[in-house]
């Protein structure tokens, strides 16, 4: 194809496989958190994404969000099953790297989103709810906001920037664990704590290495920019995992690990709207916030006994939410010439913006995630029984075991 730069293909192509393992290491991180008896039932949720959303990715996900513009809120679908999309034809944000590179990179994307809301209901919903939840959530909540932000709609037009996604990815994702939440109610049978602190571990490494090509790779080239995306994701991370750590010795009068790794996912989602729009000191800044705020987010979330088992609106919800909004005041174009100025830089204008879109998001993601529940529920439980719930539902759905014998 004319114009294409090898390099950036093969960069891209890499950044898309580290996006990729991102998912299973969604699923070891979840599934250390959980108890034994439902290590198995949430890894799937991840893992079954993989397979579903990529479908739906295929057949009309793609189209929808990178094709054509219907009143600034979603595509159409000239593009669905990839209709058009060829050995030649150049991607629509970079036509350096060819279109099917792009479909590949935002695919994985589509796939690790709605995955992230599954820590929040653990252990109460049927899998058969869950299919539908995902296909209505990516058709209703994701590929909405992808459009608006990424593919030319409405928010584009605003002049609203998420490198990442702060708003597309954690933000809603987050909001919707929420408003998940509060429609399923609380666990009848809590679990006694994570059963596997090693598989938390692994998890967050998988996660923090993939993370690199979630942010560096939403340059989409090979280029200063993209360098210091990659810096200001480490740096964040960094940052925040010992804020965490330390706000929660004071508290707890212990050093935790599931602490410092929670506090470092904290740090990853709340850079991930700024990371190529800001100087690494204010990566600095936005990884302690990021540890503090979502460390706070979470213990008021204790205080109101909502039952968001793996605290995904704590983390995620809340650290998107503070990252668009620090990204509004702390953007600045001698990082990226190609960004705009932050509010500290003189722009009053774009942290408006940042906050407006923001709110709107929330709002969204909220009000169409409840919905959605609400009508399932009239189709399909989306609820367990108790008793599945007090077997597990790994032998109670599933009929499978993740540790045969184990007490």
């Amino acid at each position: 194809m004319p114009g294409l730069d090898t390099g950036n293909t093969g960069f891209m192509l890499l950044c898309s496989s580290l996006v990729m393992l991102m998912t299973p290491g969604l699923a070891f991180f979840y599934g250390g958190l959980v108890g034994r008896k439902n290590v198995l039932a949430i890894m799937m949720q991840s893992f079954v994404s993989m397979g579903l959303t990529t479908v739906i990715w295929f057949a009309v996900g793609y189209s929808l969000c990178f094709s054509g513009d219907t009143a600034g809120i979603i595509g159409n679908l000239d593009k669905a099953f990839l209709n058009g999309v060829t050995l030649t034809s150049p991607s629509p944000l970079n036509p350096s790297i060819p279109e099917i590179v792009f479909v590949a990179y935002q695919m994985m994307f589509a796939i690790i989103t709605p995955a992230l809301i599954t820590g929040a209901f653990v252990n109460r919903v049927t899998f058969k709810a869950y299919l539908v939840f995902l296909t209505g959530w990516l058709l209703l909540v994701y590929f909405p906001f992808v459009h608006m932000v990424w593919g030319g709609g409405v928010l584009a037009q605003w002049g609203v920037l998420d490198f990442a996604g702060g708003i597309v990815v954690h933000n809603i994702a987050g909001i919707a664990a929420l408003a998940s939440v509060l429609y399923v109610g609380r666990r009848k049978f809590a679990d006694l704590g994570p059963h596997s602190i090693p598989l938390v571990a692994l998890g967050t490494g998988l996660l923090w290495f993939g993370w690199y090509g979630f942010n560096a790779g939403s340059e989409f080239r090979v280029d200063s920019v993209t360098a210091v995306a990659f810096l200001n994701t480490d740096i964040a991370a960094s940052f925040a995992a010992i804020a965490w750590l330390t706000v929660g010795w004071f508290f707890e009068k212990r050093p935790s690990l599931v602490g410092l790794l929670t506090g470092a996912v904290a740090g990853l989602a709340t850079i991930t709207p700024a990371a190529g729009f800001v100087s690494p000191v204010a990566a600095v800044v936005i990884g302690i916030v990021a540890g503090v705020v979502c460390y706070g987010a979470v213990a008021l979330k204790n205080r109101l006994r909502w039952d968001d088992a793996l605290d995904v609106w704590g983390v995620h919800g809340v650290g998107g939410f503070i990252g668009i909004v620090l990204l509004g005041v702390l953007a600045t174009t001698a990082f990226n010439p190609a960004g705009t100025n932050g509010l500290l830089a003189g722009n009053p204008e774009f942290f408006v913006k940042q906050l407006a879109a923001v709110l709107a998001s929330s709002v969204w993601a909220f009000g169409f995630t409840y919905a959605m529940l609400w009508l399932i529920d009239r189709f399909t439980p989306v609820r367990v029984s108790a008793q599945v719930e007090e077997t597990g539902l790994d032998s109670g759905l599933h009929r499978e075991e993740a540790y045969i014998g184990a007490l």
